[in-house]
This record gives C-alpha cells, structure tokens and sequence, in this order.
C-alpha cells in the first residue's frame, strides 16, 4: 500500500514538471552573461585533477539534450563524489518527459518502471567507469519490501538483469511466517524505532541504489546505513525535497530525522523544472515564464531561464541550493531588468 501511495504522489510531482524538459535542444548551448547564445563543438572538458578549474566547468554545464547525455553525466557526478569520500548520495530529475508525463493514461507503474530502468542504465555506468580505479564490482537496487520487488523483478525480467547488477529490498520477510497482516511493522514505523531487524546487508555489495521509497520507508535506508557505513547509497529519483515535509506528520518520522540522516545526503545530480505565471499592466496581461534549477556535481546549483526552443540562460550560480520561493524571484528579477515585467506596485491601477 505504501508502494502505490508514495507511487501517487511522485506521479503527482512529477506531473507538474514543465515541457521544457521534453523541447531540449539536440545540442547542448552555452550562453555568456548578457545571454547571447554561442555553440561549442567537440571541447573537451578540463581535466577533472584541475579540482578548481573542474569545478568551474560542471558550473557552467548546461542540462542535458537527452537521457543519453543525462546519464553520462549522472555517472560521472556520482563517480567523482564516490571519490571524494561521500556515502550518501541524492539523484533527481524527471524521469520521462513532460509531454508524456501529463498525459492521463500514464500510471504510477509507468513512471516506476521509468525508475527501474533508468536505475539499471545507471548502474551499468557506474560498473564501467573505473577512471579512479574504484569502481564498484556489484550493485543493488533496491525496493521498500518484497512486494515491490515483485514488481520490478517482473518489469526487469530476472532479479539479475546485468552482471554485477541485481534486484533486492530493504526489508526481507521471514519465510516461515505467513501472516497477511504484521501489525508490529506499522507500530515501529509509528513509533519511529526503525524496521525491528528485518534490513539486512547484502554480501559482497558496494553501492546500493534505492527506489520508490515514501517518508515512512527512509529510517529503514539510515539503518542499512548504520549497517554498512563504507558502502555508496544513492537515493535515486525519491523527490526528497517532497519526503522532507511530511516528516513530523503521525505515523512518520519525526522532524529530527532531517538533521539526524537526510541532512547528509549530498545532491550530486539535481535537474528540477517550474513553470510560473505573473500579470502585468500592458497586453498581454499575463506572462508565463519557466526555468530550471540544475546542478552536476561538483559545479554549483545554476538558476537557468528558458529562453525558448529548449536554450536556457545562466542566471545565478550558489553553492546551496536555493529555496523555490528564492528560485522564482531570481528568474522574476531576470525579467524585470529586461523590462517584460514590472514591480507588483507598478502594475495596480491608480
């Protein structure tokens, strides 16, 4: 049941995802400060041992063109954070395009089974990428709890769709006891006193990859981490930013588990489209604008407005990330200086 509710409400979220996400343009495009648009062609990145001058480099990175592009460069965030020693690692972004996203037909199924498939393509980029000699040699995906992992071993095939790859879940259940309802794991997620012993490591795994999983469902990832410390895991696709506000809420964790765990969880690939409306004193009245906040580890989190026929502009650059209400009025500003909106004081009638 927790599948098809945290299932719902991720459709929901991503539904909202603007169609700026599926009007990429074939070829990437740099822009400098004042906007004007120049195309670079085979330019080879910075080597990534020039720390600073890499950094400087995925700051100015523009979205990806494609799924393609967006999974190269997933791969090589996650690989470079591995390298610097972080464990705790958050993947986001729309995981099919907007256009297909907002149509009615399209299920909770659909965007989980996008999930698993993007998971697996992960997965298999990160078993190549060995540049750093620390590749990992296997890997699990892994769902909330066996029923789920039904679900996706159907959806793959086999629990081993690829070599060094298999499908597993957070919670295991003991064979012997078939009970159809266990009310003991509703009153430890109630309580908050973690899953009673039934997260077990997996032998021989270096990085887990964790999907579908609701609030309810993260103290059981901090206690696979309490269990394995030294292994990567990556919350992939789990709209964190979302789970955080349900934390506090009855029969969810509670607010402490922010500062405690998910506080910890470094954002190494983040691509996050909104779509905006504002009214202004001259036709035609209402101007619809969009952007995006998209970050590539190790560059800065980019406020980017789009600009038409899927070319983004380069705002602003943090090293936080910025809140949406700060991320809406930076593309607002934007526009005030270039005179498509004025001041909400400015367009009252006197």
């Amino acid at each position: 049941m927790k599948f098809f509710v945290g299932a719902i409400l991720s459709l929901a979220s991503y539904g909202s995802t603007v169609t700026a996400w599926s009007n990429f343009a074939l070829i990437r495009h740099r822009t400098n400060p004042i906007g004007q648009s120049s195309r670079l062609f085979n330019v080879p990145p910075p080597a990534e041992s020039d720390v600073a001058e890499f950094k400087q480099f995925a700051s100015k990175q523009p979205p990806p063109a494609s799924f393609f592009e967006l999974q190269q460069d997933c791969v090589r965030s996650a690989r470079l954070a591995r390298r610097d020693g972080h464990k705790l690692l958050e993947v986001e972004f729309p995981p099919l395009p907007a256009a297909v996203l907002e149509m009615d037909d399209v299920s909770a199924y659909d965007v989980a089974a996008a999930n698993l498939k993007l998971a697996i393509d992960f997965s298999k980029g990160m078993l190549a990428a060995d540049q750093d000699g620390n590749a990992p040699k296997k890997i699990a995906i892994l769902f909330p709890d066996e029923p789920e992992l039904e679900f996706g071993v159907e959806q793959a095939g086999s629990a081993n769709p690829y070599p060094g790859i298999m499908l597993g879940s957070l919670r295991t259940v003991d064979p012997d006891d078939d009970r159809i309802v266990k009310p003991e794991n509703f009153l430890l997620n109630l309580l908050g006193k973690g899953s009673g012993g039934k997260v077990k490591a997996l032998p021989d795994v270096d990085m887990y990859i964790c999907l579908t999983a609701s609030a309810q469902e993260l103290p059981d990832i901090e206690e696979l981490h309490e269990l394995e410390p030294d292994k990567t895991i990556v919350f992939y696709n789990l709209k964190l930013d979302i789970l955080r506000g349900d934390l506090g809420a009855p029969a969810f964790p509670r607010k402490e588990f922010q500062d405690r765990f998910l506080s910890r969880v470094k954002p190494i690939y983040f691509l996050r489209t909104r779509q905006y409306s504002r009214s202004t004193a001259q036709p035609p009245f209402m101007v619809n604008f969009q952007g995006c906040l998209f970050r590539a580890y190790p560059g800065e989190y980019q406020t980017l407005l789009d600009t038409g026929n899927g070319k983004y502009r380069r705002l602003l650059g943090s090293d936080k990330r910025p809140a949406l209400g700060l991320f809406k009025q930076q593309l607002v500003d934007s526009l005030k200086d270039q005179g498509i909106v004025e001041e909400e004081s400015a367009c009252r009638p006197q």
